[in-house]
């Protein structure tokens, strides 16, 4: 079974999924009607009622579109208005890659599994990239989302350091939103919609996971909880953001007020743990260990629902064949087997 889940990465990395318009599940002028599913719901500890209601929003219905995708970019790429507007049209402008589930003709699989992922801090969004691709080569079909700011949502005007708030806030209300975006599409089985975040989409994903059970299965990679400490002891990702914020005069109790708005461990609680999973690296030196331990504790994983890998927040790459097959088991409940294989 691992020998074929790496023979799917390699694939992944090196081949285009942009395939002809005729096997496409859309078309361009196709456009959905989904409606927001955010249910909250109560919550006891007045903290973390106070956060939720920061970062909720009144649940609406709204318009899901497509439009041609880049070369190599996924097969379809799908948009959809933010929940939480920055006043910027471009970036309010939610972007998702469609890589498409195929059978071995190349036919779009129907009804099958989605997972939403949300990718590193890094530009490019490589990691992400590769894993919504690798994911739909196993038959999971894959949907990267594009954080504000990111790919087509970057204005003409220069991320500012400043406004790291109200994007954590948006990329957070993005993600919810885009469980209800999925499961409106064709082809997509609505019952099984996963999230799987890497670094800092971990850290998005990790809060998503407490404003309610939205999604069916979560997966955090190379994150957790403690923002701040991230941010203030994290060293290459970490550090240059520490120090873009100390820039504009954001350290000490100011990153504090900041980073405590959308820290996951507030609602660590709600976190369905159950039909959660972290993987964490034992010698990540940008998010350190013990943040990632932190949130599993909050949340109250099984030992077998937090995976300590043997790689720093970089080498953690070479684990992603390992990942990948673990996560279509655990979200199909099916092992991924070579095919022909008994």
């Amino acid at each position: 079974m691992r020998r074929w889940v790496i023979v799917v990465l390699v694939v992944a990395v090196s081949m285009p999924l942009s395939r002809c318009w005729a096997q496409s599940p859309v078309t361009l002028e196709q456009r959905f009607s989904a409606n927001d599913s955010l249910a909250i719901g109560d919550e006891a500890d007045a903290r973390a009622r106070e956060f939720l209601e920061r970062l909720a929003w009144t649940p609406a219905s709204f318009d899901v579109t497509f439009e041609e995708p880049d070369r190599r970019k996924g097969d379809v790429l799908v948009r959809f208005p933010s929940a939480v507007v920055s006043g910027d049209e471009t970036n309010d402008l939610v972007a998702m890659e469609w890589y498409v589930a195929r059978d071995l003709e190349g036919r779009p699989l129907d009804h099958a599994p989605a997972v939403v992922v949300v990718h590193e801090s890094g530009r490019g969004m490589e990691v992400g990239r590769v894993i919504a691709k690798g994911l739909a080569l196993e038959g999971l079909h894959g949907f990267m989302i594009q954080m504000p700011g990111y790919g087509k949502r970057r204005g003409s005007e220069p991320r500012d350091d400043s406004a790291w708030l109200h994007a954590m806030r948006q990329a957070i209300a993005d993600v919810r939103r885009a469980r209800d975006a999925v499961a409106v599409l064709p082809t997509v089985d609505s019952e099984l919609i996963a999230l799987q975040g890497t670094s800092l989409g971990g850290f998005i994903s990790a809060t998503v996971a407490g404003l309610d059970h939205g999604y069916d299965r979560v997966f955090v990679l190379l994150a957790g909880g403690n923002i701040q400490q991230v941010i203030e002891q994290g060293d290459r990702d970490a550090a240059g953001l520490r120090k873009r914020l100390e820039a504009v005069g954001i350290t000490g109790d100011g990153l504090r007020e900041l980073t405590e708005q959308v820290e996951p461990l507030t609602v660590a609680h709600r976190v369905d743990a159950a039909h959660t999973w972290l993987y964490t690296g034992r010698h990540d030196t940008v998010v350190p260990p013990a943040c990632s331990r932190a949130w599993s504790e909050a949340v109250g994983l099984e030992s077998d629902h937090y995976r300590v890998l043997e790689a720093d927040h970089y080498t953690g790459i070479i684990f992603l064949p390992q990942v990948l097959g673990e996560m279509f088991e655990l979200t199909t409940g099916r092992e991924l087997l070579v095919p022909g294989e008994e």
